[in-house]
């Protein structure tokens, strides 16, 4: 048997699979029983690829039993596989064409294999991301007091006297899901870096559990610091950062703001950057992606932060 690729269409209540190169395609409920089911009709195949959709969290008990049976899965951002359907002109969209194209999308570009986050870091990442969903709720009625008439000015202070609170009450639990983790020496390590505090760090270990196990420019590209190039011809444009973990990247862009203000090597490689006449932004995005190099060298080699940094 040649090399087979599947296809597998996530929703609430069904699991839409595709087999290529032979072209089966079935049904399944999203649930325990049925998903033990899929993953015994896959095993003897004996897959080069298994391409699922990141859905929300509807994907997690399928991807989870098929990492437990050492199946080949991967997790891919769903406009990916949406931009490589318009790509082959296939502008419809149904389940079955989605699990088509999601089987024929790892056929032709093989994405690379990567380490799915473990339970506890998936907890810890829906902890972070619940505070930054308050967050963004917290200011968005901030913005709305502003504005509002006085009927709805108590209402709307109560409402924010709440969301202060919760967010108060989700750093206590993310504290406590570090500090009862194995992540808890990595939680240490990160912040012992001037600029990386306790939001940073739990957004890192839950965001970025590639830290430390890839090279820097990857790094760099998982929380989209990463210039890219828009040359054309004889057209030389600016290189721009695109991509990544948006949510990440807002964080990591406050800490490397408090970062040029108080840690040494940031500061001057910033203010170097400054004098050179970068504008105030580029120079930040620069800092960051520094600072994202600093973080993943010292996870990889488990060295805490000591002054001078070195160059990296």
């Amino acid at each position: 048997m040649g090399e087979v690729y599947v296809g597998i269409d996530v929703s609430k209540e069904s699991l839409e699979v595709a087999v290529r190169p032979s072209g089966e395609q079935f049904s399944e409920r999203n649930d325990a029983r049925a998903v033990t089911r899929l993953v015994k009709r896959l095993l003897p195949l004996n897959c080069e690829r298994i391409v699922i959709e990141a859905t929300g969290g509807y994907q997690n008990v399928v991807v989870g039993a098929l990492r437990v049976a050492e199946l080949p899965v991967v997790v891919i951002n769903p406009r990916r596989v949406r931009e490589f359907a318009r790509s082959t002109g296939a502008l419809a969209k149904t389940d079955r064409i989605d699990a088509q194209m999601l089987a024929r999308f790892g056929e032709q570009l093989k994405p690379p294999l990567r380490e799915l986050p473990d339970q506890q870091t998936q907890a810890l990442r829906a902890l972070w991301v619940r505070r930054e969903q308050l967050i963004e709720m917290l200011g968005m009625e901030r913005n709305r007091l502003e504005q509002a008439p006085t009927a709805l000015r108590r209402e709307l202070k109560g409402h924010i006297d709440y969301l202060e609170k919760r967010i108060k009450h989700t750093d206590d639990e993310l504290d406590r899901a570090v500090r009862n983790s194995p992540l808890w020496d990595k939680y240490q390590l990160l912040k012992s870096v001037p600029g990386v505090g306790p939001v940073t760090a739990s957004a890192l270990l839950a965001d970025l559990p590639e830290l430390g196990r890839v090279n820097r420019a990857e790094a760099a590209a998982l929380v989209g610091a990463a210039p890219f190039n828009r040359d054309s011809g004889t057209l030389r444009g600016k290189r721009m950062i695109e991509g990544g973990r948006q949510r990440l990247r807002r964080v990591l862009f406050v800490a490397t703001v408090a970062s040029v203000r108080c840690n040494p090597a940031l500061k001057a490689f910033y203010l170097r950057l400054r004098a050179h006449g970068k504008p105030p932004k580029v120079a930040l995005v620069a800092a960051m992606r520094k600072l994202v190099t600093i973080l993943n060298a010292m996870v990889k080699t488990n060295t805490a932060w000591s002054a001078p940094c070195p160059n990296i």
